[in-house]
Formats: C-alpha cells, structure tokens, sequence
C-alpha cells in the first residue's frame, strides 16, 4: 500500500502501525509522486490526504488526486483521510470513487479495519477486471469449431501414444510435419489429456502477426500505447494463464521476434506494449512448424537456443499418404459433419473410396476435408460426386493449374483485381499446384492464399 500526507508524524505512525500487517508499506509527502509509484509498483491501496499545502481545509485537492489515481489505475482502491472532515465531505468521498472515509485523528482499530476491508475490495476489482479482460480477449482469440484427431493406422496409434506421456508432463512440445496433417488438432488433443484441461487453450498463427503487433498480440498492451490503442487489451499469454498456449508455424518467425519470445518463455513473466508492470505467466507451450527447424539453425534463420527450449520432446504428424488406412475413417467423418452442417444426406459408393485411398492427397487432413465438403456441396444426388472433385489418376493435386488461356490477355489493364488474380495464378503454376510454397512466394498465409482461391474460383 502506499500512504500519501504532508506530514511526516503521520506518515511514520501509521506506517508503523501498518506495516505490523502487510508486507509493504510505501509513504510519500507528496501527491506529485504517486504517478511515479504506480509506474514502479503494484499498489492495491492508496491512504490518502485530502489537504496539502495549497488548501488546507476544503478538500479538493483529495478529490483531484483521487480522480488521477483511478484514472491511472482504476483497480487501485483509495481512503480518503483529513482532520477538517465533516458528513458532507465524507459523503462526497465516497460518491467520487473512495472505498472509505478516516477523520484524523483516527482510532487505531477504526483505521486498521477500514483498510483491511480495502483490501479485500483491491482483490475483488483486480478478479473482476482481470475476468472483464479474459472474456473479451477470450471472445476474440477463441476459434469455431474444433475437428477430432482421429486416426486408427499404426503411425498414428504411436502418435496417440507419445501424446499421452507428454500431456501428463508441463514438458514444452513441438509438433511437426507437412502442412495440413493436423498438427493444431494435435495440439488440442494434448491440452485436454492435460491437467490443463479445464482451463484455456489460445493458439496463434505467428505467420499471420505483422512485426507490429508482434508483442501486442502476444503480450497485450495498455490504452494509448500505439494510435489505434483505444482500450487496454490482454494479450495470448495472459489468456492462457494455467492453461495452454499453442504457436502454430513457429518457423515464419522473424529472427529479431525470437529473441523477444524467448525472453518471455525463460523468464514466464510479459510486459504489456506501454506498460512498465511486469505479469507473470503459468503457461504449457506447444508450438508446431512445417519447416526443418534444424536446418533453419544452420542457415541462420532460427535460434538454437529457442529450438532447445521449444522440443523437450518432438510429436512428428505423418502425411496422410502414409497413413492410407485413415483416410476412409476421416473421410466418414467429415462427410457426417458436413452432412450435417449443410444439411444433406449424401454418402460415399465404393468406387470412391479407392479413388479417396489412391490420391496423394498433398494437402493431407486439410485437402481431404476440403474434398468432401466441395463434394457435399456439389452433389446433385444422394452419393458425393467425389470424381468431379479430384481425379486421383491424373490431377497432381486439388487445385486446377491454370492455364496462357485462362489469364486476362490484356497486358496493359492495371486493374488491380485482374493483376492479383494473373500473380495468384502465375505462382500456382510456378509451384505446380502447390499452395503452401505458392503462398509463401506470395508473402501470404494460408488462410490469406486460400480466400484468394475461393475469390477467383481457382
């Protein structure tokens, strides 16, 4: 607590009265300094003064610093004390934002009990903006809904297997593979078998985050830290206080960020963008890349000393290819779900299920759910019509590599939509259908790439 008064009689008895009971008792002659304080410290109760030298009976001067205090931090509670007190003046205290009112000279029982009630009103605001800015962080970072991890061939019951020794430990993991495997899912699967799992689970693509927002999204950041910070707002690991943080595609991250993450992961505490508070985080990280993190090391583009505090144990995804006695078992699956989800009864005939178990599927579990909803939804009959879809004899991948034909011919348009479009198309041509190493020569995500294939039907 910090006990602000002119007087230094005052200061130094009540702060040997309180510093019998709480463990730190900061004073000040001063209301100038409180700022200052706050800066430094994690303060739950202010004692007060409402006369200084400037004003000596009305008041008012309580009433200004008071109105900065919570202005500053409205979690802070404050008593008010003055020896020039009367009924109104306590009253308008209490209406301005004070927990309580003391008139000196004060009964030491009276004192100690109006403080220790503040600070249990300190606790309940601090649980109720803290729960305030978890809900809405919570509103924004959490995701639709979540597919099963399933699979029933060898390589996937070893997977199963690893992950059930992990999740029993705090040990951080890195799940690796071909994009599309599954590896979020795995992620999940890990939280819920977890003595996490009832608390959150926050994932975060880290190669959707511009370097400007790096540390606001990770870390939060106070009102007015940056032009478009109009409100406080928590960042991904506070929300995932006692629960589970997942960092999907680790490896986009750029080398100057690793040096900031890392920080965070050896110390467990974040400060948020414009604040000078450190928070300290209980956090089981899980992070998952489709790159060689090792050859990245080598090549400059990964620090090793991230890499060794990221894989206490490594979760390898197989590619769907080499898990072919999966494929009919997720194939059902999505094709329940998206019966359902688009309200159809459509099914898969045999013949479908051998072009489905002979494709390469280069996309993996993504491709393939893809597949079946676009046959879900395309289907003019009871049976999905899978053979318009994907040709496992002879289309590469699921995408339609485009041909001279397709683009515009005319050279000179600077139309912005037709250059995106031509550019979209060259780079899948490029990369022979491949979307991952298409949108990364793009400067794109995924999800960014993936919105611009559905935008101009590719």
């Amino acid at each position: 607590m910090l006990i602000v008064d002119d007087n230094p009689d005052i200061l130094i008895a009540v702060k040997l009265l309180l510093k019998q009971h709480y463990q730190t008792v900061l004073t000040t002659n001063t209301p100038f300094d409180i700022e200052q304080v706050l800066n430094e410290q994690k303060i739950d109760v202010i004692l007060l003064d409402m006369n200084f030298n400037h004003d000596a009976i009305s008041g008012q001067e309580g009433f200004y610093w008071l109105k900065k205090i919570l202005a500053q931090d409205p979690s802070i509670v404050v008593v008010l004390m003055t020896a020039y007190g009367d009924i109104q003046i306590a009253v308008d205290a209490i209406k301005a934002g004070a927990s309580d009112f003391i008139a000196k000279p004060w009964k030491n029982e009276q004192l100690l009990a109006s403080i220790t009630a503040a600070f249990s009103h300190a606790k309940d605001k601090q649980q109720l903006s803290k729960l305030t800015r978890q809900t809405q962080g919570l509103n924004q970072a959490l995701n639709g809904q979540q597919f099963e991890f399933l699979g029933k061939s060898v390589a996937m019951q070893q997977v199963f297997d690893t992950i059930e020794k992990a999740a029993q430990t705090d040990a951080n993991i890195l799940i690796t593979g071909e994009s599309g495997t599954g590896k979020e899912l795995a992620a999940h699967a890990i939280h819920l078998a977890s003595e996490r799992s009832q608390q959150a689970f926050i994932s975060l693509d880290m190669g959707s985050i511009s370097q400007s927002l790096f540390e606001s999204e990770l870390f939060g950041h106070k009102k007015g830290a940056f032009t478009d910070a109009k409100n406080d707002r928590v960042g991904r690991f506070e929300l995932a206080h006692n629960g589970s943080i997942f960092l999907d595609e680790l490896g986009n991250l750029p080398i100057n960020q690793q040096a900031t993450l890392l920080s965070a992961l050896q110390s467990r505490q974040i400060t948020p963008v414009g604040g000078s508070k450190s928070i300290k985080v209980n956090i089981r990280l899980i992070c998952a890349t489709n790159e060689n993190l090792t050859q990245a090391v080598q090549e400059g583009r990964f620090r090793q000393d991230l890499l060794y505090r990221i894989n206490t144990v490594e979760i390898r995804l197989p590619p769907l290819r080499d898990r072919v006695d999966d494929i009919l078992l997720l194939a059902e699956y999505y094709l329940e779900h998206f019966n359902h989800k688009y309200k159809r009864t459509v099914s898969i005939v045999p013949e479908d299920v051998q072009v489905l178990c002979q494709y390469s599927w280069p996309g993996n579990v993504r491709e393939l759910a893809h597949v079946i909803e676009r046959s879900v939804i395309l289907s003019n009959t009871n049976i999905v019509d899978i053979r318009s879809v994907i040709n496992a004899n002879t289309a590469p991948t699921l995408i339609q590599l485009p041909t001279d034909t397709d683009s515009n011919n005319d050279d000179d348009t600077f139309n912005l939509e037709v250059v995106e479009q031509r550019t979209v198309r060259a780079a899948l041509k490029y990369h022979q259908g491949n979307v991952t190493k298409a949108a990364k020569s793009l400067g794109l995500t995924r999800g960014a790439m993936y919105r611009r294939l559905d935008k101009y039907d590719l």
